[in-house]
């Protein structure tokens, strides 16, 4: 069969990358930069939609000088607007007015998103195009749009439409029937609920964005500083911020008060990260001598167009006064984006987007509005009684022989009839959804927990699948050193004072301990350094592999002030060099702290770094100097980092790098350990880097330094430049080292990870992280249990390759799936539905790396082809979007921010509270709603039947039994507090809903709620009904007044009595409950005269009446519940018993 697929020739390896480096630009869905423009591109037009008939040989030029998007606008446009037409055709009202607004948003930003600006220092007049303002709007309304939009989301629901139309009927006297009030009071009551909630909500959120748009910032102007509000922010303002102060828009950085440069802002509430980023000032301004020279230069800021990715910037920076015209390149380090927080230092920078055009605005999106399952379920239940009831109009109009004017007579039986549909079912819904919101924060087991959406609580009893991040969620984001292998020898935790005793030695032969003469030990260090290649002692090969990995990093180390220290600053700041206890580290990635900690302790201490150089101090306490001349940060394309610094001592230029293995194979030397230690470390569970270094001569370096800065001015294809000049240097490089370290799981992992297995729920886990990291923290989570095989999906680029992968997995039986990213999109593309339809068999899958879209595209694809509840939980900035795609969204506050918790439906602290969340309130949340669903929708359809039943009798008029307040008074006062204390009942007890999972399967399949039980449901309300109208009418003797007083009494005892029959474990709140109303009844009597006889209520005749109806209703429900429970029990009862 595989001879059949056509099979593309396969090129060499290095073309391959490039091909695969394209495809992954194709691919992904976010991410700036020409890659992404073109993929919307090609997904607009239709002709180029297909991989297939792109040519797979296409040349690198081809691809990259492509037309450019100036041209393809029109045609996207064009294909829009034919999209919006075809969804006007189909869809109906609602999606033409979505559509129409997509499509002008769209338009609109389209427009403004092309545009690249100059920005002149200090002049926003010189602008050329108008820039959004600057303020913050987080309001879903305007003043104008609020009752509008507020009454819209309200009436899409059809019961809350179906009473207005009701309500709105009774202004016309033909179809009048009783009191408006007993219309109105309640729609009235529900809709003042509601506008009242979201005007709260609202005006906090006009607060909030207040309080950020007033905000005071320090301008630049010719005249001095002025202060401005954040809100009147403009483009080429120059804006000064102080240390702990919110930066206002997207700056370039100009200058800072700190005497390296540089300073250090802390990003959690943009990227969700908790560490520190170090930010680098433009050195031309930099260097002036004073604040106010900003104005005597003429100078400008060119800045790319608006986009997405946080974590790219291209522009230049250009001073025209000057002779020859300064140009220095900009970077991602230059910039100081919306919402971030200086941490050191104060600030100045040229803003350069505001408002709707800041990185962190473009990087909001609105989440969308969560309805639970349970919520439409009742929603398709409440057309089925609509049908109902329409029926039954039919039926007494046609009775009546279509006498008259019959259709007046059909809508008046509508009315009499609408106590059908509930319009009690949504308020007591809310009102539960809010009291089971109440008792997860208030549970002492789970504490912290937060229920950020009150509207889904029920979700989380129906959960099929469960979406979990790895890294701080299933581990803790706490990184230890555990493992050093040279090659030929390893160390592991317990021979670190190995490592310490071969360290102290090296330093202490090439720095004699101080006292004896210092001076040589410069010519010691060159000696050892230009002697013959001979094989390397194991001593120096460990002071080479410490020393590089003290080096190569981004970590800074930061000393807090030390309080009460009243020397001169000279004295304090030599004091802080030295104190260990208050130093602490701050970097991009806690594997650098852990890594920078380690070396530490084995006594190369890191002390102090700068822009310029960086200080470590020997065992034997001497400092050595080291001069940065470059640093490449860490990518997530290129997986390394690179730094190339000078000694001071000898003025020997090394390049050291740190990476993947995957990256670092193909540029150390040729070696035959690698990627063997490489597996071995990963399947203990070990985060591994592979560090190397170069030795470069002076003419070497000159040579890179001005091919370099050559490709950092160019403005087309700046990355791939500069990335072609870094690797001309990453080749050859020796291997010095293979670090190992480990990331600890959190807490109770395993048994809960263990008890969700066993509940049903089938879990995958979506990482950014490498193949072997994540398969090996899924198996010591037990996330694959012991005997489970585990299936490696291969890595696969084209459709006949992912056609044989597939088959291959097919035939595996019971076993997981780990896949990458990459292979995964290659699957979707061509083999979307046999790929989900296979991956949902597994008990487990485990996609690793993963971007953030990537893991909301797959949690979008499972609701949808399997039709299941999911759920996505996760720590980080790159966790939001896949928690806001998922039906129930759960975030942990982790070491990552709190940014996930925030986006998030719920909120805990620790991954292990997720068991009792669902075991125990999900259980309880949807158990009870579904009981207090149902028993309202009863209330309704009892009080129908009797009506029927005395239209039947009384020639089919359209006349109502029960006016004014007893129709209110049912609904409210005498049965309201019983029926809602069913938000109390369990029928489990929390420890053994924990203790067995297993009773979770039953919730999944939905039968709390199904047609079944509502057709129960209904069939006790006509039996009642009938019974009470039928025995009031039967047992009355001479008035009306009577057959209403026994037949209402009656109906409100077989209520109450209804509602100890469906209760499960008694609470006393509903034992109060029951007699407070029966209580409010009796006392009610009194003032009911124009209702009822008030003489023949106090006799014993109505006592007998109305006791012995209300036992013929009830105790036939009662000798069956008995009896079901003898004959066959459900699961949990025999649990209990």
């Amino acid at each position: 069969m595989a001879d059949h697929i056509p099979l593309y020739p396969v090129r060499g390896a290095a073309a391959g990358a490039a091909a695969s480096h394209r495809r992954a630009a194709y691919y992904s869905v976010a991410g700036p930069g020409p890659g992404a423009d073109r993929r919307g591109r090609y997904q607009l037009e239709d002709e180029s939609a297909h991989l297939d008939e792109m040519p797979l040989m296409m040349s690198e030029e081809g691809f990259e000088n492509d037309e450019s998007d100036y041209h393809t606008l029109p045609r996207a446009r064009i294909t829009r607007r034919k999209r919006g037409l075809e969804w006007l055709v189909c869809g109906g009202w609602k999606f033409l007015c979505a559509s129409c607004c997509d499509w002008l948003i769209n338009v609109c930003q389209r427009k403004k998103e092309l545009k690249a600006r100059t920005v002149w220092l200090g002049c926003p007049e010189k602008c050329e195009e108008k820039h959004p303002r600057n303020s913050i709007k987080n309001q879903k309304y305007n003043v104008f749009t609020f009752i509008p939009g507020v009454l819209y989301e309200q009436f899409k629901f059809f019961l809350n439409l179906y009473f207005l139309v009701v309500s709105c009927s009774q202004f016309v006297p033909a179809l009048k029937i009783g009191y408006l009030y007993t219309y109105w009071a309640p729609l009235g009551f529900v809709l003042a609920v509601t506008i009242t909630r979201e005007a709260i909500d609202e005006f906090r959120r006009f607060q909030r964005d207040k309080e950020m748009n007033s905000q005071l910032y320090s301008k630049l102007t010719v005249r001095g500083k002025v202060q401005v509000k954040s809100s009147d922010i403009q483009v080429g303002d120059l804006i000064i911020v102080e240390k702990n102060q919110r930066i206002p828009s997207d700056m370039v950085f100009l200058r800072t008060s700190e005497k390296a440069g540089s300073c250090f802002i802390r990003t959690d509430q943009l990227d969700g990260e908790t560490d520190w980023k170090l930010k680098v000032a433009v050195s031309c301004t930099q260097r002036l001598p004073a604040l106010g020279d900003l104005f005597s230069i003429s100078a400008y800021v060119y800045a790319q167009k608006p986009q997405l990715d946080i974590h790219s910037f291209e522009g230049t920076f250009t001073r025209e006064d000057s002779d020859p015209p300064i140009h220095e390149s900009l970077s991602i380090e230059n910039t100081l984006w919306a919402s971030t927080v200086v941490a050191s230092g104060t600030v100045i920078g040229v803003v350069i987007y505001t408002g709707k055009e800041t990185r962190s605005v473009m990087n909001t999106s609105n989440p969308k509005n969560k309805v639970g399952l349970l919520d439409l379920e009742l929603n398709q239940l409440t057309k089925a009684l609509f049908l109902a009831l329409v029926v039954l109009s039919v039926v007494m109009v046609t009775l009546q022989g279509f006498a008259g004017p019959w259709y007046r007579n059909l809508f008046r039986f509508l009315l009499l009839f609408s106590y059908i549909i509930p319009i009690s079912l949504r308020v007591n819904l809310d009102m539960g959804k809010a009291a089971y919101g109440w008792m997860i924060m208030k549970d002492e087991n789970i504490p912290g927990t937060v229920v950020r959406t009150s509207t889904i609580p029920e979700e989380l009893g129906r959960l099929v699948y469960l979406l979990t991040d790895k890294t701080g969620t299933l581990t803790q984001n706490e990184m230890v050193f555990k493992r050093l292998h040279l090659g030929t020898v390893s160390y592991g935790t317990d021979t670190m004072d190995e490592i310490q005793n071969h360290v102290l030695n090296s330093y202490s032969q090439v720095y004699p301990p101080a006292g004896s003469n210092n001076p040589s030990s410069a010519p010691l260090r060159r000696t050892q350094s230009s002697t013959p290649k001979v094989r390397k002692s194991v001593s120096s090969r460990i002071h080479e592999a410490v020393k590089a990995i003290a080096l190569c990093h981004n970590v800074t180390p930061v000393y807090e002030a030390r309080t009460g220290v009243t020397e001169e600053t000279e004295f304090a700041e030599a004091d802080q060099d030295f104190s260990d206890e208050n130093r602490t580290y701050q970097a991009s990635s806690p594997d650098e702290v852990a890594l920078v900690r380690w070396t530490e302790s084995v006594g190369l201490t890191l002390i102090n770094r700068d822009l310029t150089s960086v200080q470590l101090k020997t065992p034997g306490g001497h400092i050595l100097t080291y001069y940065i001349l470059q640093v490449f940060p860490f990518t997530s394309e290129g997986k390394r980092m690179g730094i190339i610094v000078r000694d001071e001592s000898t003025g020997e230029i090394t390049f050291y790098m740190k990476g993947a293995d995957v990256a670092m194979s193909t540029i150390v030397q040729y070696n035959d350990w690698l990627e063997e230690e490489c597996g071995n470390m990963a399947r203990e569970g070990l985060r591994t880097l592979v560090v190397a270094k170069r030795t470069l001569t002076e003419e070497q370096y000159q040579d890179f330094e001005s091919r370099y800065s050559q490709a950092k001015l160019s403005i087309h294809d700046r990355t791939l430049k500069v990335a072609a000049v870094v690797e001309s240097l990453e080749r050859e490089m020796e291997l010095l080292c293979l670090t190992g370290v480990e990331d600890q799981l959190q807490a109770d992992v395993r048994p809960t990870l263990e008890m969700l297995r066993n509940a049903g729920i089938k879990i995958w886990m979506l990482t950014g992280d490498k193949l072997e990291t994540a398969t090996c923290i899924a198996k010591s989570s037990h996330l694959v249990s012991r005997t489970q095989d585990i299936h490696v999906f291969r890595p696969v680029t084209s459709r006949g390759e992912a056609h044989l992968e597939l088959n291959a997995f097919r035939r595996k039986h019971d076993c997981a799936l780990v896949i990458s990213g990459d292979s995964l999109e290659v699957c979707l593309k061509y083999y979307e539905h046999e790929f989900v339809e296979l991956a949902c068999q597994c008990p487990a899958v485990v996609c690793c790396r993963c971007s953030p879209t990537q893991k909301a595209h797959i949690v979008t694809l499972l609701r949808q082809h399997t039709g299941r509840r999911t759920c996505a939980i996760g720590d980080g900035g790159n966790d939001v979007s896949m928690i806001q795609a998922a039906d129930c969204g759960i975030g942990i506050e982790g070491k990552e921010g709190k940014q996930a918790s925030l986006a998030a439906d719920f909120s805990i602290t620790q991954f292990r509270h997720i068991g009792r969340l669902l075991m125990v309130h999900g259980r309880n949340s949807y158990k009870r709603s579904a009981a207090l669903g149902q028993f309202v929708m009863h209330r309704g359809l009892i009080i129908s039947t009797m009506q029927a039943v005395f239209s039947s009798v009384f020639y089919f008029a359209s006349v109502p039994l029960y006016q004014g307040f007893l129709m209110v008074g049912y609904a409210t006062l005498y049965t309201m507090f019983p029926v809602f204390s069913l938000v109390l009942d369990q029928d489990v007890k929390p420890e053994m809903a924990m203790l067995y999972p297993e009773l979770y399967k039953d919730l999944t399949k939905g039968r709390s709620l199904s047609f079944k039980t509502f057709l129960i449901w209904v069939l006790i309300s006509i039996y009642q009904g009938g019974i009470l109208m039928c025995g009031a009418l039967v047992l009355f003797e001479s008035e009306f007044v009577h057959v209403v007083a026994i037949s209402f009494t009656a109906l409100i005892l077989t209520e109450l009595l209804m509602v100890a029959l469906t209760v499960r474990t008694w609470h006393w709140l509903m034992v109060g409950a029951e007699f407070l109303s029966l209580g409010c009844y009796v006392a009610s009597l009194a003032f009911l005269n124009e209702y009822f006889d008030v003489a023949f209520i106090m006799t014993m005749t109505f006592l007998w009446k109305v006791s012995a109806i209300t036992v013929v209703s009830c105790l036939p429900l009662y000798v069956l519940k008995y009896l079901k429970r003898k004959l066959s029990p459900p699961s949990y009862s025999k649990l209990s018993s």
